[in-house]
């Protein structure tokens, strides 16, 4: 119910996570979809870059006025930053605040004055800006590490070299805020740079009870983890898809023609190997680089196909070791036999 600077900073790192989420499974899903040349029906959604704009940028944005507030020098106190994201971000159509300029809000009587609200992507949350500026501030770190280094205990003192008057650096310490943003923006870039597989928990209660089922509850954690979009996008675009090589290689045991050696291009061996198994052509699509297969049923009897030709081909090459091995055995027996009868003629 009360949210202040830790709550707004966690929620700027949900934001920054939902976003990265939208990039790497609805964005770039039907961007492949444009990219491979295949017939596709965009899906709208609702990108969450312009609240992420609204906190993180370098001139406008929610933290940078924060910082600008926490350096200036003269009386700075909550309710003048307050009143500078009234005047920066009024216009904004996911920013709203008692004190605004937009005449949208004026009329909002159950937001206080001492309060702002951001449109999240999980829905509005207001924020008392009581203490935004001590917060972003963080002194504490500083004065602890010059309380550390006084002690007289050597290894305490070792560890907080920075609280040393001799070594203190006359250059104002990061905010706390921009310590955060720098954080997320590297966990960003390194998650950009990984191929990430999501798991979405729904809280079904808010008792931590079982057997308890509370639809509102979830409808919402549905809406704002972004998960209608998504399931849209699945089910109007393909489940799976895998470039011509590899597609070839693992199935082409399923086909007299490409089997055991495919000597054409892997697009054309990957189509007579569909036509051959009789799949309907309205559950894949060919593309400039792999093939697409709509319904995972159709990837489960390829795989279910698979699986009993390799349980053959195995019954094959144990026959015949088998015969190999009998045999071998016979025409040793024989030459055998043979030179038993010629001794004994002699």
């Amino acid at each position: 119910q009360d949210n202040s600077f830790e709550q707004f900073i966690i929620n700027y790192c949900n934001e920054k996570l939902q976003q990265i989420f939208i990039e790497l499974t609805l964005k770039e899903e039907q961007e492949e979809y444009i990219r491979e040349g295949i017939e596709w029906t965009h899906i709208e959604y609702f990108n969450n870059a312009v609240i992420c704009d609204l906190i993180e940028n370098n001139q406008t944005g929610i933290l940078a006025m924060l910082d600008e507030e926490c350096l200036r020098p003269g009386t700075v106190t909550d309710d003048t930053f307050l009143e500078k994201l009234n005047q920066v971000c009024a216009t904004h159509q996911h920013f709203e605040s008692r004190l605004s300029k937009c005449s949208r809000f004026l009329n909002d009587t159950s937001l206080p004055h001492s309060c702002f609200r951001i449109q999240h992507y999980a829905g509005k949350v207001m924020y008392q800006v009581e203490g935004f500026v001590d917060k972003n501030n963080d002194l504490l770190y500083r004065d602890l590490s010059q309380a550390m280094w006084k002690a007289n205990h050597s290894l305490i003192k070792a560890l907080f070299p920075e609280g040393n008057p001799a070594k203190i650096n006359l250059k104002r310490p990061p905010t706390a805020g921009s310590q955060f943003k720098a954080s997320v923006a590297t966990l960003m870039k390194n998650l950009q740079t990984k191929n990430p597989n999501y798991i979405r928990c729904i809280k079904p209660n808010d008792k931590k009870a079982a057997h308890i089922f509370n639809e509102a509850l979830v409808c919402h954690q549905i809406r704002y983890l972004g998960l209608l979009e998504n399931v849209r996008v699945r089910r109007a675009g393909y489940a799976f898809r895998q470039p011509y090589e590899p597609c070839l290689e693992r199935y082409k045991m399923l086909c007299k023609q490409t089997w055991p050696h495919w000597r054409g291009p892997a697009r054309a061996g990957v189509e007579v190997l569909f036509n051959e198994l009789g799949i309907p052509e309205e559950e894949f699509s060919f593309g400039r680089s792999k093939i697409f297969i709509r319904n995972p049923r159709t990837l489960f009897k390829l795989e279910d196909l698979r699986k009993q030709r390799l349980e053959d081909l195995a019954t094959l090459i144990e026959k015949i070791y088998r015969g190999w091995k009998c045999r071998t055995r016979f025409l040793l027996m024989k030459k055998c036999q043979i030179v038993i009868a010629s001794w004994y003629r002699r």
